[in-house]
């Protein structure tokens, strides 16, 4: 039918537009977040793009969800300020007409958000969560770059090197400050070597200077050594384990179900809600996009990211409620998508019979009611 194929076809070009601006806005947005948590120390830097990638799959069904929203919302705008709307009114197509070619062209996109809220978004979270866990993981040594301060894992051991060599076991001008039993030790050495004995590593300074002094003050320790060996922690090279991570959100969806914990029944309602939320918003878009020719699309556009930052905050803010024992995942499912898919049928039902209170509230005139009852 021609009025199905013509809207399905500005549909997809709309969507095709749309998610290439909203993805490359979040990517480069992610990529700065990820830039900065690889300079703080909490992202390996060889592992930045694998990390972005793993983050933008993880916000895609939430892309997808916004560019479909904004997609159905823009080309309903423009057929209004075209006055194509009327055309298609006039010829016996009815706003109600518009529900089947509008999920005719969103199912695709609505199955592929289901699959990755509740198979991808966990995986990728899972992942990024890995790679840092085993980054964070590493020996102290390993930490070490040339020319930075950088802290132990416990924020009790600061390192410092001037250069190294290109194997990365040996070190000039060596610096390490560290608190132990309430005594601040500060140890300075020309040369440092990393050398293997007995299955352990050890840090073998040479030439150098410990001051010991405790926390109180109370008196202060100098020595001198020719050659000082200090034994290493676990170095994650050598396939340190980590421990499993017990987060929701990197949990598979299955899990979370045989686990039913408030903070996993959270969790699996906000992967769930992701799918509701996107059915919710091809019904809201057909009924809330209604132009004036004379005025534009821009306040329809604006309602549109209003509708969704909204609905979105409370999705996640359920999820918090869920989480806390406040509600029962059921309970918030029901009242957040289902009210909202009532109420937008209500309001598309007014809009489709045009129903107003004016016309059910108005009295009938006296001639008409005398013609009724004859």
């Amino acid at each position: 039918m021609l009025f199905q194929s013509s809207l399905r076809k500005e549909l997809s070009r709309s969507f095709g537009a749309t998610f290439v601006v909203l993805f490359t806005i979040v990517v480069t947005m992610m990529l700065i977040r990820t830039l900065r948590l690889a300079a703080k120390g909490s992202v390996n830097p060889s592992e930045v793009f694998l990390v972005l990638s793993y983050t933008s799959l993880g916000y895609l069904p939430t892309i997808l969800s916004l560019c479909l929203f904004i997609a159905i919302v823009g080309t309903l705008s423009r057929m209004y300020t075209e006055s194509e709307m009327v055309i298609w009114f006039s010829a016996g197509q009815g706003l109600g007409a518009f529900v089947r070619p509008l999920f005719q062209f969103a199912w695709p996109i609505l199955i592929l958000i289901a699959a990755l809220s509740l198979v991808g978004w966990p995986w990728a979270n899972s992942q990024t969560q890995s790679m840092r866990d085993r980054y964070q993981a590493r020996g102290d040594i390993d930490r070490v770059a040339p020319g930075e301060f950088q802290e132990s894992p416990g924020r009790n051991r600061v390192f410092f090197i001037d250069k190294d060599t290109a194997d990365g076991t040996t070190a000039n001008n060596i610096f390490i400050s560290e608190v132990e039993k309430d005594t601040q030790i500060v140890t300075s050495a020309q040369t440092g070597r990393i050398e293997n004995m007995d299955n352990s590593r050890y840090l073998m300074l040479r030439n150098g200077q410990r001051l010991e002094r405790p926390l109180d003050k109370s008196e202060l320790q100098i020595s001198e050594f020719g050659v000082y060996g200090a034994r290493l922690g676990a170095n994650s090279k050598g396939g340190g384990n980590v421990a499993p991570n017990d987060r929701p959100r990197v949990r598979p969806t299955m899990d979370l179900l045989r686990d039913p914990t408030p903070a996993n029944l959270g969790q699996f309602g906000w992967r769930v809600g992701m799918l509701l939320a996107a059915i919710n918003f091809v019904v809201l878009a057909l009924t809330v996009t209604s132009v004036n020719p004379r005025v534009g699309r821009s306040a329809n556009m604006l309602f549109a990211t209003f509708a969704f930052v909204i609905y979105y905050n409370l999705l996640n803010l359920g999820e918090n409620w869920v989480a806390a024992g406040q509600f029962q995942p059921g309970t918030y499912l029901l009242i957040l998508h289902g009210g909202v898919l009532v109420g937008a049928l209500l309001w598309l039902a007014k809009r489709h019979n045009n129903w107003s209170l004016l016309k059910f509230s108005r009295p009938r005139r006296p001639e008409t009611i005398a013609e009724a009852a004859t």
